[in-house]
């Protein structure tokens, strides 16, 4: 199965402003963070460069980054409260995904978790 979901903040204007938007082969779903947490598995950390590079140079804010996933659990309950290892994008700061100091883009990994309006690399240890 390849990596078929793409899970995104949207910060376009309208009602899912704020949203986790899911965007499935099918269909599309918008998600409060404030109401449910993303699971999701074998992850890839996407980014369009040229674009985040001129958003970091100061041009129009524009959907530049998401991630790709083979499968995503929405919770609504018993939520992963490890915020331990947050992934971290906004175009104008830095460019591209950052963990730990550490350019993420392109990058996989096994399990990823939101927690609200955040993104963080779970440990992996039967959180699912």
């Amino acid at each position: 199965m390849s990596k078929s979901v793409k899970v995104r903040f949207n910060l376009g204007r309208g009602r899912n402003f704020m949203k986790w938007k899911v965007s499935y082969p099918d269909r599309v779903e918008y998600y409060s963070p404030n109401d449910v947490q993303l699971v999701m598995t074998d992850c890839v950390f996407k980014n369009y460069k040229k674009i985040s590079q001129k958003i970091f140079d100061g041009g129009e804010k524009v959907v530049c980054a998401w991630v790709l996933c083979k499968d995503i659990v929405i919770r609504s309950n018993n939520f992963i409260k490890d915020e331990s290892r947050r992934v971290r994008y906004n175009p104008r700061v830095q460019p591209n995904w950052l963990f730990d100091g550490h350019i993420m883009d392109n990058d996989g990994v096994p399990q990823l978790h939101t927690i609200d309006y955040g993104v963080y690399i779970s440990k992996g240890d039967g959180e699912l």
